[in-house]
């Protein structure tokens, strides 16, 4: 099998590594060269550009993107529609809305050409090792991707969810339960630092992480901060978001309560985790709520490598 991928950042050139090592022939494009050249290097076949990638792939075209959900992705789209052919199809892998996936669609189909949504969990280190892969699009579609899902994921770690939509859709939602389960985390551990006991949160984050109702790879990834830095001296009370600023919110909590409040759906612990994340920058790092901040913090760090250092 032999595709076109777009976007080499922290998941999209783990993810090419992947799907090599796999049996899958790769031509990658980035917009900067350098990430390009590591994975030549690896054996991917590399593109000076999108023309070139496209001219690369015999039809019918199969083609990746892993770009910044929003504006980049859409700039892509446009410049690649005019370089395909009816029956091409191309995946979006990044973290988009669903409803800009609804309207990409309607674009991309009018042109003969075929379109999934591909929700991708699992961070760096699961788009390296094998990640967890949700899938919107037709059933002929997913039929034809199916070998490059089984490629890239971990074992028994994707699953085709329904039409066009459902896989961005299921992703947002799983981001949104993401905030919730690490707010808890954050605030039980607070709660602990603040007793009168001197937990070894090591220790305790281990025991947790052995036949406890709360065993998960969260707790198994807040374990690993603290292994690595005892007092998270060095992580930042702000819960930034993957390389877009300090203060800014990642937009999947945000879209998912708004969803829920449209459906008349009641969620106050998202609610109450994005707003934690809304003001995170006015809490001070020796407060309690400054230490609860640096340990969701922590945990962002370890699975996408987005904690915010001081």
């Amino acid at each position: 099998m032999k595709i076109g991928y777009i976007g080499l950042g922290r998941m999209g050139k783990n993810m090419v590594l992947r799907l090599l090592e796999q049996g899958i022939e790769v031509v990658a494009f980035n917009r900067s060269p350098d990430p390009v050249k590591e994975v030549v290097a690896k054996g991917v076949i590399g593109a000076e550009n999108i023309e070139n990638l496209v001219s690369k792939l015999d039809e019918p075209r199969i083609i990746w993107l892993m770009l910044p959900a929003g504006e980049v992705t859409d700039e892509y789209i446009e410049k690649l529609l005019p370089l395909l052919s009816p029956g091409d199809l191309i995946i979006d892998g990044a973290n988009s809305f669903y409803k800009d996936t609804l309207r990409r669609n309607s674009l991309i189909t009018s042109k003969g050409i075929h379109f999934m949504d591909i929700g991708v969990s699992g961070g760096p280190r699961g788009a390296r090792e094998g990640a967890c892969l949700m899938i919107g699009g037709g059933e002929e579609d997913f039929q034809k991707i199916e070998e490059l899902a089984r490629a890239a994921s971990a074992p028994h770690s994707y699953q085709h969810l329904g039409a066009i939509g459902a896989g961005h859709f299921a992703k947002m939602v799983h981001n949104g339960i993401e905030y919730g389960m690490m707010e808890a985390i954050g605030e039980g551990l607070a709660i602990l630092k603040g007793s009168d006991y001197r937990y070894d949160f090591v220790k305790l984050l281990d025991l947790y992480n052995h036949g406890s109702v709360v065993e998960s790879r969260l707790i198994g990834w807040a374990m690993e901060a603290f292994k690595e830095d005892a007092d998270l001296s060095d992580t930042s009370p702000i819960i930034g978001s993957g390389g877009a600023g300090k203060e800014k919110v990642k937009a999947e909590g945000d879209w998912t309560l708004q969803l829920a409040l449209e459906m008349g759906i009641s969620a106050p612990a998202l609610q109450g985790a994005v707003d934690v994340r809304h003001n995170s920058s006015k809490d001070s790092e020796e407060s309690a709520n400054g230490f609860r901040n640096k340990v969701i913090s922590a945990m962002r760090g370890q699975f996408g490598q987005h904690a915010v250092k001081k």
